[in-house]
């Protein structure tokens, strides 16, 4: 489980069946076996040394995720799992793409701040709320409009300093990964004890 809260800018070394990323912040206490996630995609460490890691990528990740875009020199967004008393700054974030949505737009507001725009596929619209939560290449972020299939969100200058949302461009696909609590609601609604979950089954919970 992660935060959505990125810990290290790393660069791809290495891309393949094996993805090779150099960095150092978050190699302090990371092992073999261990999760991490890259541009939000969970992924498990098989090599660590002094100057990076290296992690396997299935033929699903790269199919469903934007890793299979990366090259030698590509900047990621790196996160370690989070730990049993570690706090919850972002919001939980599994680490397992939903999906790609296509960068639409980046564009700088006053006082530094900008305001990113990302569309997505419809199939995800149910889970995408105003003032909801959304992981963008790992990168935990509230949702603050939504015109058809594209999502827009405020970024700060620190997040935008401290990601790779920097060297972000129309047209470039990022991951998103959508509220895990909305997920549960919809399941809750839609496949309730006896059928769809209503008022008067509710009340029967004491609701």
């Amino acid at each position: 489980m992660f935060t959505g809260i990125i810990e290290e800018l790393g660069t791809v070394e290495r891309t393949g069946r094996r993805l090779r990323v150099q960095c150092r912040q978050v190699l302090t206490d990371l092992k073999p076996s261990a999760s991490v996630a890259v541009n939000g995609v969970c992924l498990t460490a098989v090599e660590v040394w002094a100057e990076g890691f290296a992690a396997d990528l299935s033929p699903e990740t790269l199919r469903l995720t934007n890793l299979g875009d990366l090259r030698a020199g590509s900047v990621v967004n790196l996160e370690r799992a989070l730990g049993a008393a570690g706090r919850l700054d972002g919001h939980l974030v599994q680490g397992h793409v939903d999906a790609t949505g296509e960068v639409v737009g980046l564009e700088r507001l006053e006082s530094e701040n900008w305001w990113l725009m990302v569309r997505h596929p419809r199939e995800l619209g149910r889970y995408i709320v105003v003032k909801g939560s959304i992981a963008i290449d790992g990168i935990s972020l509230t949702v603050a409009a939504l015109e058809g299939d594209v999502l827009g969100v405020a970024v700060i200058p620190h997040t935008y300093e401290k990601t790779n949302l920097h060297t972000r461009r129309p047209g470039e696909r990022v991951n998103l990964e959508c509220d895990l609590l909305a997920k549960y609601v919809e399941k809750l609604l839609g496949r309730g004890e006896g059928g769809r979950l209503t008022e008067e089954r509710l009340r029967e919970l004491g609701y």
